[in-house]
């Protein structure tokens, strides 16, 4: 069971192509100028079970990838887990936000590393707002990466992704 503020069934800003974007509720970075501090009270959002938020991705049949935005899907990271496992099965794509770094979650809770291993693309690092650029494909701020997360898991550090349709290159 997840905590969600909000599902966007066909969005073509939080990663290539038509994608469905799920917004966990709840988010311990605050980040001055966020783009989604209504996603920030834990206490707040609606609960809806995995197998349900499959579904719903289903039901579009134009989308390829799902991404996980926030709030902060790693402040939930076994359930985002699981929906995460039970979207690959079905062939999607998946990518995730978070105000943590790459290497944050390598040292954090087995359940954030369960999650950093079950997705395919993490757009890392907090949304800082001296760093704010719109010229960004997919990031609000120039700290922010998009990485590979297998590549980077094998390595054993940050792989960037710097080309392609991630960088906007279609």
């Amino acid at each position: 069971m997840l905590k969600l503020s909000g599902i966007v069934e066909d969005s073509i800003v939080d990663g290539p192509g038509i994608r469905v974007t799920i917004f966990c509720q709840g988010c311990p970075h605050h980040c001055p100028g966020c783009h989604n501090p209504e996603t920030w009270d834990f206490s707040g959002g609606t609960a809806m079970e995995e197998e349900n938020l499959v579904q719903i991705v289903r039901s579009n049949p134009l989308c390829r990838g799902v991404t996980f935005s926030g709030g902060e899907p790693f402040a939930q990271a076994a359930g985002f887990a699981r929906l995460a496992r039970l979207l690959k099965a079905q062939g999607y794509e998946v990518a995730s936000y978070s105000g943590y770094t790459f290497e944050q979650l390598l040292l954090g809770t087995p359940e954030q590393r369960e999650l950093l291993d079950t997705i395919d693309v993490l757009i890392d690092g907090p949304f800082v707002q001296a760093e704010r650029s719109l010229e960004l494909a997919f990031r609000g701020s120039r700290n922010q990466r998009i990485l590979d997360v297998p590549k980077s898991l094998l390595a054993g550090k940050a792989v960037q992704i710097t080309s392609g349709r991630w960088q906007g290159e279609y």
